[in-house]
């Protein structure tokens, strides 16, 4: 296997955004503040209680809001967080999860000159000396990294040379942004832990460490990068699964360079079957593979959003490329 370009940045204490952790911290205490008085206070008064409970969900639908409008204004863990909590309808009611789905796709995109610094910070020169060519404009943003076409430099007879490539690239000052969130929601669980509805079905300090955990290894790219080959290890000789190729010349820890393997977008129904291509067999295919990765490899692809899997039509079979552009 070949080695990671290590980053020509060295590894220093990451240092809190103390404004934006206050920010965060204050919209998480108002609105537990706010939870506190309406549904654990005024919610049990005679008389005024029933109206307070039956205002509940539109309470509930603007503090979900607010902090959709927070997090993309602030970006970072808050989107993650946001994605996150979309999913738990055990826990929160549908006022709130059904306004934060999709928080994804709101994400703004950083500046092209900030993005090319990161690229230039992680190998000591332009972008132009690193690239033949880059797209300016992403065709993916996502809370911690966004991703650009771009070509390796190179005759196209050279190993790797000439491909087409999406690189991904760490927003800037990320780390510091991430540590930032991650201690306002440390507080906010903290906070949690007196409400012992939540406490009952949540164990928080586990979830947190979890969440945190997975959001610090999300910001290694070699370490996703190795992920890569590890996935594509376990289906060699599949026809069926194609991974994209890691660059390691043009990878470091806040830059992933992959072959460019967009293809048909799995949730493209109509292109999908203008290919000819089942729909049920690719249903099939997906569980199948699934099954694989969970009780036979032990090691998945745990984000397998339309962004992330192509459908490549094939002679025989139908190849799913699979990849990780947000």
């Amino acid at each position: 296997m070949s080695t990671a370009k290590p980053s020509t940045q060295p590894d220093i204490e990451v240092k809190r955004d103390w404004p934006r952790y206050f920010r965060v911290a204050f919209f998480f205490a108002r609105t537990f503040l706010s939870f506190v008085f309406w549904d654990l206070i005024v919610g049990r008064l005679p008389f005024i209680g029933p109206g307070a409970r039956a205002g509940a969900p539109e309470r509930w639908r603007k503090t979900a809001q607010r902090y959709r409008r927070l997090a993309i204004r602030l970006g970072g863990v808050l989107i993650k967080l946001g994605q996150f909590l979309s999913i738990r309808v055990d826990v929160l009611p549908p006022e709130i999860t059904s306004e934060l789905t999709g928080l994804q796709d709101e994400v703004p995109a950083e500046k092209p000159e900030d993005i090319k610094a990161v690229i230039a910070g992680e190998f000591g020169r332009p972008v132009e000396q690193v690239f033949a060519w880059f797209a300016p404009v992403p065709v993916a943003a996502a809370s911690l990294a966004q991703v650009h076409p771009a070509q390796l430099f190179g005759p196209a007879n050279a190993p790797g040379a000439g491909a087409e490539v999406v690189v991904k690239v760490q927003r800037p000052h990320i780390e510091r942004l991430v540590e930032t969130d991650l201690a306002a929601v440390r507080l906010a669980a903290s906070w949690l832990k007196w409400y012992r509805p939540i406490t009952q079905h949540v164990d928080l300090d586990r979830l947190y460490e979890e969440f945190a955990t997975t959001t610090r290894h999300e910001l290694d790219f070699v370490r996703e990068g190795k992920n890569y080959e590890h996935f594509a290890a376990d289906f060699a000789g599949d026809s069926r699964v194609y991974t994209a190729k890691v660059y390691w010349d043009t990878t470091t820890r806040r830059v992933l360079t992959l072959e460019n393997v967009a293809g048909i977008k799995i949730n493209d129904f109509a292109a999908i079957e203008a290919a000819g291509i089942s729909r049920a067999q690719v249903a099939r295919q997906l569980y199948d593979l699934y099954l694989q990765q969970i009780f036979v490899n032990h090691f998945m692809h745990a984000d397998p959003h339309p962004g992330n899997l192509f459908l490549h039509p094939a002679e025989r079979t139908t190849r799913t490329a699979w990849c990780n552009h947000t």
